[in-house]
């Protein structure tokens, strides 16, 4: 018997180049730019300035680097705490301990998806009346989705805590008009293979104060004195993006609405083909919220599918060579953070063990959404 070849290969979230990408990245090449900074960086930062309205942008590495950066302009150091959402990926966490500070986690409040305002207050005076300090609070954009930031932003002003948004998925998407990433002290984008646009490996921070971009520019490339030898006063790091990266970029701002626009009728299709499937529901976008979609997500409770899991499904679009996700694993279930404070509603839990992450690629085609859509519903029949 002849094997059956198998399908070609539907992943989740795959890069998507226009046509002016490689042309940017030439000029780079015969212009001798290949350097961590650059004319193209420069334009890069002004490209996202003017697309998100954010003050001043300094384009980095990764978006791990700009939230790291974030927090030692924030002056975060051994000792203190961070109060960061637990559904998300480890990175809005990692940099929290890289500062020798401890993560204090939060749950989700379940329409969005992103941090409880009511669990954040609870969290904050729990932590002042242990005597301890709080560096700032960090909210997550998740999956593209705008979290409830006049409520974060009005609990972290009565105590004065800074508000750092991690916007590494939600480029593009809106809260009330504002972008996100641009309401807190800071926010932070990233760039990063599998995101809506991407610089190969990249991020972004995001601010109103000049001096805090100028800052973060300054230690993002090694905490160079400005003398005519190498002289360091304090440490830095090599977090400067490249100008070929920052060339990709250029080009890929071009597209971004449209790749947008792309996401956001892939999640129309599916909800569409399967919200009428018992026990599949999709996230609703609040009122004033525009997410960008990044990922289309879907919950399925065994309780109403006839016992059909979020992991059967998986399984079965694995099988045919298709790739999906489990939501997000809550940091505070994470065992590298399990000794962390936490404040939790198990919102996230039930999402974790319900929730599923499906092809969101703006280089999907009809045929490959038909081919997901045929699976799962087959499932259901």
């Amino acid at each position: 018997m002849i094997p059956t070849t198998m399908q070609e290969k539907i992943w989740l979230s795959s890069p998507h180049m226009g046509t002016q990408e490689f042309e940017f990245v030439k000029e780079a090449f015969n212009t001798n730019w290949i350097a961590p900074q650059g004319p193209l960086v420069d334009g890069f930062e002004k490209d996202l300035a003017a697309y998100t309205g954010a003050g001043h942008v300094a384009a980095l590495s990764s978006g791990t680097a700009a939230l790291h950066l974030a927090l030692v302009l924030l002056g975060v150091e051994r000792g203190d705490e961070v109060i960061c959402q637990s559904m998300t990926f480890s990175a809005s966490a990692n940099p929290i301990v890289y500062q020798g500070a401890t993560p204090v986690f939060v749950d989700s409040e379940p329409d969005t998806w992103n941090m409880d305002p009511r669990l954040l207050q609870a969290a904050i005076e729990n932590r002042l009346a242990k005597g301890k300090k709080i560096k700032a609070v960090i909210p997550v954009h998740l999956y593209g989705m705008p979290a409830n930031m006049d409520a974060i932003l009005e609990v972290a002003a009565q105590y004065a805590i800074p508000v750092v948004e991690d916007a590494a998925e939600a480029l593009g998407a809106t809260y009330y008009g504002k972008a996100c990433g641009t309401m807190g002290t800071m926010g932070i984008l990233s760039f990063n293979g599998n995101k809506i646009i991407t610089t190969s490996g990249g991020g972004a921070l995001m601010s109103n104060s000049q001096a805090l971009v100028q800052e973060a520019r300054f230690l993002a490339t090694q905490a160079r004195d400005p003398a005519p030898h190498y002289q360091h006063t304090q440490i830095g790091f090599n977090y400067r993006m490249s100008n070929v990266c920052a060339g990709i970029g250029r080009g890929q701002m071009q597209v971004l609405p449209c790749r947008i626009a792309q996401r956001r009728a892939a999640f129309e299709y599916y909800r569409q083909a399967l919200a009428h499937l018992p026990g599949i529901s999709f996230t609703q976008e609040p009122a004033g919220s525009f997410s960008n979609r990044w990922l289309t997500t879907i919950l399925i409770n065994p309780a109403e599918s006839g016992g059909i899991t979020r992991e059967q499904v998986r399984l079965a679009l694995e099988k045919e060579n298709i790739d999906s996700r489990p939501l997000w694993k809550p940091m505070h279930l994470q065992p590298v953070f399990a000794a962390c404070p936490a404040f939790v509603n198990n919102v996230s839990e039930l999402l974790f063990s319900q929730g599923l992450c499906l092809p969101s690629g703006s280089n999907l085609v009809q045929e490959q959404l038909q081919r997901i859509v045929k699976l799962i519903r087959a499932l259901w029949s």
